[in-house]
């Protein structure tokens, strides 16, 4: 369980919100294509690492996210099923994916604030998803927000 800062990238340098999102973007390719596939995790990142540009692309985050997802995934799926209408497996599996990244970061990655998880789930979601998908991926993200986040969101009492 990852409830601290990643590690920096290589030579001691903190990780750009950039590499992050490009790191994001991919996650969320290679974890569609393991929800539809059902394929080895290691498997799948190799593929990423050599079919990809991943030069600017936070790798540790990316690798934290890939492999967190599928390992959390019981917990982040009870987590998002109770503030559906609907049933997970109605979801369309880009929302589902994109849900699941979120999810990952919002409980496991405290070091990333809960308003950069919403807005790179919903800049996820109108890249990828359908139409709409933006708009309900950011309103069950900041409902969990206000379950997992509450400390975070009413920020230090003065």
């Amino acid at each position: 369980m990852s409830r601290t800062p990643g590690n920096p990238q290589q030579g001691g340098k903190k990780s750009s919100p950039a590499a992050r999102r490009k790191a994001r973007r991919f996650a969320v390719q290679a974890i569609y294509q393991w929800q539809l596939a059902g394929a080895n995790l290691a498997a799948i990142e190799a593929e990423f690492r050599t079919d990809n540009d991943m030069s600017k692309v936070d790798l540790e985050y990316f690798h934290d996210i890939l492999h967190g997802v599928p390992r959390e995934k019981s917990e982040l799926d009870a987590k998002i099923e109770k503030l559906l209408d609907r049933r997970l497996d109605e979801l369309t599996p880009v929302e589902l994916a994109i849900l699941r990244l979120g999810a990952y970061e919002m409980v496991h990655r405290l070091d990333v604030p809960y308003k950069v998880v919403i807005n790179e789930s919903v800049e996820l979601a109108k890249t990828f998803g359908a139409t709409d998908g933006h708009k309900y991926v950011n309103g069950i993200l900041d409902k969990l927000a206000q379950r997992d986040r509450m400390v975070e969101i009413r920020g230090p009492r003065k």
